[in-house]
């Protein structure tokens, strides 16, 4: 309740006149783009002038005091709501080229976990299979992937990708679903403090390197890489990706941060969570086209070489690409592009 009503219209004042002078600004100029912190200004007082009019109805107050209020904030919200100030696409294209490579670097110690739990995968499964090429079902454990690696490749060659000429849309479009579903998966594994996480890293990289090695050993390796490597480059960092996430989740839920408690510790990290795997679903939707429409075909519809060297470019780009979009930039989402 106020107790002062002069005295807190007297206080109140400037800041409601610095909202109506923005929005006067914002009205008058039909293409003025705030900056982030104009934008950050301006919901402040959009906030301020909510709650003054609460405080407001609660008084007697002067009927006009309250009507412009009112003015104010149905302005205030007229201006935050008209979309064509922000295009979805522009917000997209900045969150992709911005926001996910940040938030990738900022997590930079969970990624390296995540590498080196896939790797020890790779590693153990190939050496495994080294030892005892008998244990190939158990450690692989997909049918299709039982027979010799020569056969398939003669298969596959014989084919030319007419198996799919009827289905790639199709084909194209489980590659996608499933591959997003295996990473939310991987992501909510971080509920078992990142556990299951590392250890669903661990078997994806163990079927990878038995399957590599499988392979190579049978003179295969120039298959194995066009096969997959056009797809395998976005599709495997993603699911790491997606890794990432699961870690993230997981210390939050694990380690303390300061005096915060695990609502707090949560909030802080949902932004990340939604932008890494937001990310990893761009990435594997990519995968998902290249895997249905390029990597199924092989010599002599597609030299190897030129599916070796479309899928070393993808990864060498993602590499370069994550570790280096949106450490200098000065463009924010509302400012215009240059000419």
């Amino acid at each position: 309740m106020i107790i002062d009503l002069k005295r807190f219209i007297s206080t109140r004042r400037s800041e409601w006149d610095e909202c109506e002078r923005t929005l006067d600004r914002m009205e008058d100029e039909p293409r003025l783009r705030l900056s982030i912190e104009e934008a950050q200004r301006f919901h402040y007082l959009l906030e301020r002038v909510a709650a003054d009019l609460n405080q407001i109805n609660t008084a007697a107050a002067d009927p006009a005091i309250r009507a412009y209020l009112e003015s104010l904030l149905s302005r205030g919200y007229s201006e935050v709501q008209e979309t064509q100030r922000l295009p979805v696409f522009r917000v997209m294209a900045y969150w992709l080229a911005f926001t996910f490579p940040q938030t990738v670097r900022r997590h930079f110690g969970a990624l390296k976990l995540v590498l080196f739990a896939f790797f020890a995968g790779v590693f153990f499964g190939g050496f495994a299979l080294m030892l005892d090429p008998e244990a190939k079902p158990v450690i692989i454990g997909f049918d299709h992937l039982m027979g010799s690696p020569s056969e398939r490749v003669a298969e596959e060659e014989a084919n030319r990708g007419s198996n799919l000429e009827d289905g790639k849309s199709t084909f194209s479009a489980f590659l996608m679903t499933h591959n997003i579903k295996v990473s939310i998966f991987t992501l909510a594994l971080g509920m078992t403090f990142g556990i299951g996480t590392i250890i669903n890293l661990f078997y994806n990289g163990v079927i990878l390197g038995a399957v590599g090695f499988d392979y190579v050993l049978a003179g295969e390796t120039k298959f194995l890489c066009g096969w997959l490597l056009p797809h395998g480059s976005i599709e495997i960092p993603a699911i790491l990706l997606a890794g990432q996430a699961g870690l993230v989740l997981g210390q939050a839920l694990l380690f303390r941060d300061g005096d915060k408690g695990l609502v707090s510790r949560m909030r802080a990290i949902r932004k990340d969570l939604l932008t890494l795997i937001g990310g990893v679903a761009v990435m594997l939707v990519w995968a998902g086209i290249v895997e249905a429409f390029f990597s199924q075909y092989h010599e002599p519809v597609l030299p190897y070489s030129v599916k070796i060297g479309f899928g070393m470019v993808q990864l060498i780009g993602l590499i370069a690409f994550l570790m280096f979009a949106g450490r200098k930039h000065t463009l924010s989402l509302n400012e215009e592009e240059p000419k």
